[in-house]
């Protein structure tokens, strides 16, 4: 009797112990979704102990670390040991390869070149891992992220102070918080967006990409983005410590970049709308040439925002502690430039004036009279990667009459998104024909939903930056496409046709690249990184383990990576990415095994300051 009841008291204690793990694990987990939700005062406890009680499943349940194939492997890959990645120094935190701040300063400082790319040679290349600061947390789901970054995540409080009265960022306990001001919207962006939309039209879909050059804290393209419009910002890595790291922290697509001797990363006719609010970009100097590269990049009908100092020179010049005269004579030359360019001044509002580029060349009587401006000589406008600018006008596409869009119009948004593009309708994309096209954009739908049904978070709004290493005609982020996420279409510069035009067509953003040379983002700024033969492209131009490297660089702790090549180009990818603290999975192509094959991971959580991975 006596073991009876020893036996019966064990299985009531058993039970009473199990109901006590069930009912903390459901606390904890309705905790952490209120935390998730944004809503009260504790964010900061509930992050914590949310991070620090995890419940819920992981990214990719039941992950295999086999390998599912053998195919064209040798037997020296299947035994050969794992190699281990090392931490970098901590100093290394917030490395950016190629705008290095000390490498900078070896470069002239004419015409912003110390601050354009300067790669480190083969030798100076770093082999180690970016070690996260020590606290770093997920920032704050979208669109909580666009007004809060965690502090831990991005430690830096300059321009909380240089940017105080502006309203750009305010430093607020555990949290940095963005009120969405500017320095030339110090009330906040919305009103400035209103003021914009009053001539520009934002609201209809015309205007779907825009250019920010000089962008802050990006805080002008964090607005845009609930009126549907994406933009492209761009800043340079300098004084301003972070401010694209905080656009990125926050949700925002941005990039490290300046207006300086080398040509925009942008094809031609790419963007509905440029900006540049008090960007400190000389417009008039260079005989126009930041002007006519921003024409190059703008769209036939497009609109270019002026907002700032010389605008309005008459009322605002003692403010900006500059003369009459020497204002007077910038805006002269600004407007001087836009009427070359066949620019037509559509309004000037306090300190913001729109120029709007003409349809076509027909449409603009000046331009006739070619002799009156220099013409770019090359026959590939959108061959940009490293090319010197200069001071001459793109043509355009030629037209039949004065009413047609050079190039071809395209639908507002979403009705571009999945209509052919006007390059490729038009034969711009040699060897690429309409067919083509939508063949590809059915294949995307289709690997996008297989996609989803191993990472179930894909289209979730789990994943806000994403990144497609090899774009092709932006397949992959047509089919993702939502306000939850934005997707950075990447185009190798190696890739055999152009068709990072399209993409744009398309109503994305994107960017040209060569992957044997670091990205220009700061480390952990992306949530997803796509690769579709990526690897297979660059084999034999450069080093696999440093684009690992690279993209491990970019991808946030915990964040997710897609990768599609060759089964033995992928077995290779995967013993790499066993040794960079990836968690891996194979997986067989929709269509069947041995076609190619499908890697999904995700990075391990670890930070630095002991310089090992968290248990």
């Amino acid at each position: 009797m006596a073991l009876k009841a020893s036996s019966v008291d064990s299985r009531t204690r058993s039970t009473v112990s199990l109901c006590i793990v069930i009912g903390m694990c459901c606390f904890f987990y309705i905790l952490g979704a209120w935390q998730k939700s944004g809503f009260g005062k504790g964010d900061s406890i509930a992050l914590e102990i949310t991070k620090r009680t995890d419940c819920t499943s992981a990214v990719l349940p039941n992950l295999s670390f086999d390998t599912h194939h053998s195919k064209g492997g040798s037997s020296s890959d299947l035994v050969s040991p794992v190699k281990k990645f090392k931490p970098c120094p901590d100093r290394f935190t917030d490395y950016t390869p190629c705008q290095d701040q000390n490498r900078a300063m070896k470069f002239p400082r004419e015409d912003m070149n110390y601050r354009e790319r300067h790669c480190p040679p083969e030798k100076e290349k770093l082999h180690c891992l970016i070690p996260p600061p020590k606290g770093y947390v997920a920032p704050f789901p979208w669109p909580k992220s666009r007004d809060y970054v965690p502090f831990a995540n991005c430690p830096y409080k300059s321009l909380t102070v240089e940017k105080a009265i502006q309203n750009w960022v305010q430093y607020e306990g555990n949290v940095f918080r963005f009120p969405g001001g500017g320095t030339q919207f110090p009330q906040g962006a919305d009103k400035y967006i209103d003021q914009l939309a009053s001539v520009v039209p934002i609201d209809n879909g015309t205007v779907r990409t825009a250019l920010d050059t000089g962008c802050g804290v990006a805080s002008w393209g964090a607005y845009l983005l609930k009126r549907n419009v994406l933009a492209m910002s761009f800043a340079p890595r300098d004084s301003h410590e972070a401010q694209v790291q905080f656009a990125l922290e926050r949700g925002v697509p941005a990039v490290i970049g300046v207006l300086g001797t080398i040509k925009l990363p942008y094809p031609s006719r790419a963007f509905d709308m440029a900006h540049c609010s008090r960007c400190l970009i000389p417009w008039g100097a260079n005989d126009g040439m930041y002007m006519m590269e921003v024409d190059r990049v703008l769209r036939p009908g497009g609109y270019w925002v002026l907002s700032g100092p010389p605008i309005n020179w008459k009322v605002n010049y003692k403010g900006w502690q500059r003369t009459k005269k020497d204002l007077e004579a910038e805006q002269n030359r600004i407007e001087e430039i836009a009427n070359l360019l066949c620019w037509e001044k559509v309004a000037e509002k306090g300190e913001m004036a729109i120029f709007r580029k003409r349809v076509n060349t027909e449409s603009c009587p000046s331009r006739q009279d070619e002799s009156t401006v220099q013409m770019c000589e090359s026959k590939n406008p959108d061959d940009v990667w490293y090319k010197k600018m200069k001071a001459c006008v793109t043509p355009l596409p030629d037209v039949k009459d004065q009413s047609e869009v050079a190039g071809g119009a395209i639908k507002p948004f979403p009705g571009r998104l999945n209509a052919v593009p006007p390059r490729i309708a038009n034969g711009l994309i040699p060897g690429v024909s309409s067919q083509d096209f939508q063949k590809d954009n059915k294949m995307w739908k289709q690997h996008v939903k297989a996609y989803s049904t191993v990472n179930k978070f894909l289209l979730t709004g789990r994943y806000r930056n994403i990144m497609d290493m090899n774009a092709g005609f932006g397949g992959f982020a047509a089919a993702i496409e939502s306000p939850k996420s934005w997707v950075m279409n990447v185009v190798p510069t190696i890739a055999k046709i152009s068709t990072l035009g399209a993409v744009y067509e398309r109503g994305l953003i994107g960017i040209y690249h060569d992957w044997c040379e670091a990205f220009s983002t700061y480390p952990r700024t992306y949530d997803l990184i796509h690769a579709s033969g990526l690897f297979t492209l660059y084999k034999n131009k450069c080093s696999m383990e440093d684009i690992l490297l690279e993209m491990d660089r970019i991808l946030r702790p915990e964040g997710a990576v897609i990768i599609r090549d060759d089964v033995d180009v992928l077995s290779k990818v995967n013993r790499l990415a066993r040794g960079m603290r990836w968690n891996t999975k194979l997986v067989d192509h929709e269509d069947g095994p041995l076609v190619r094959e499908i890697l999904y991971a995700v990075k391990q959580y670890w930070v630095g300051g002991n310089q090992t991975a968290a248990a």
